[in-house]
């Protein structure tokens, strides 16, 4: 694919076509009641993009779509419909539409959206995933480095630390299956995730560090709960592993051509 035709909607086209396997699992097991979340946030992204369309001649994006997904799926349970639609409301705006649009942005509105909703309805239960709706973002993951919309880097440095955890005890089945799913959805942004080599790998070593010390520290806490917090503070972390990492490549530049 030529440079050019990397548009803003192109990439989002092709995340949406690389969450397929995991989209359409979650979609099979949840059946009539992952269907209507679905619509729903689809619903409430579509009409914050035409507000934002009139009021400020910001056009619609598929982007909307790629967070939708991700909200419908890791989204607390048993909400109402007021409180989804605030937090997903929360998510789009202050995640994305006020900076001028996917592209734009510091951080996955969809991250956003779910530790507003986890923080401000901390009662309501996270949802546990079946096994083959988490194996189902292997291939997920695998499509997106494929089509180039997802940090190798990063998902490799995640995968690495992580596996290493999960060999260990250190974290359960259920915990490494919703870091993977989490993982793929929320910290494998192409826009809000670290963009130099090296500061990927760092950014998919922090996720999933950060993984490890809150399910051994944070009791009581759910393993989505603890998947959304890390991927916040890895993606708040990304424009500081960039920033390490380029530093990183000035010094041993300049030792290479003996400059102090």
């Amino acid at each position: 694919m030529s440079r050019g035709l990397w548009t803003r909607e192109t990439v989002a086209l092709l995340l949406l076509a690389a969450y397929a396997p995991l989209a359409g699992f979650w979609l099979f097991s949840g059946g009539t009641d992952a269907l209507f979340r679905l619509s729903l946030t689809v619903l409430i992204v579509l009409i914050w993009h035409l507000v934002f369309l009139l009021v400020r001649a910001q056009a619609p994006s598929l982007s909307g779509l790629v967070t939708a997904l991700a909200v419908a799926m890791l989204a607390p349970e048993e909400l109402g419909l007021l409180q989804m639609a605030l937090g997903i409301s929360f998510g789009v705006v202050m995640g994305e539409l006020v900076f001028g649009g996917w592209g734009r942005n510091v951080v996955n509105p969809a991250t956003i959206a779910l530790a507003f909703l986890g923080f401000g309805f901390p009662a309501s239960p996270w949802p546990v995933f079946d096994p083959p709706i988490a194996w189902a973002a292997i291939p997920a993951a695998l499509l997106g480095v494929a089509f180039g919309v997802m940090p190798a880097g990063l998902i490799a440095g995640a995968v690495l630390l992580g596996g290493f955890a999960a060999i260990s005890g250190v974290l359960s089945e259920v915990m490494v299956y919703t870091a993977g799913i989490a993982l793929v959805l929320l910290v494998a942004d192409p826009v809000t995730s670290a963009s130099t080599a090296l500061g990927r790998w760092l950014n998919g070593a922090l996720y999933a560090a950060l993984v490890t010390l809150f399910a051994l520290g944070w009791a009581g806490a759910a393993p989505l709960q603890i998947a959304v917090a890390a991927a916040l503070l890895a993606s708040l972390a990304a424009p500081v592993l960039d920033d390490l990492a380029i530093g990183i490549w000035v010094a041993r530049r300049r030792s290479r051509h003996g400059r102090t």
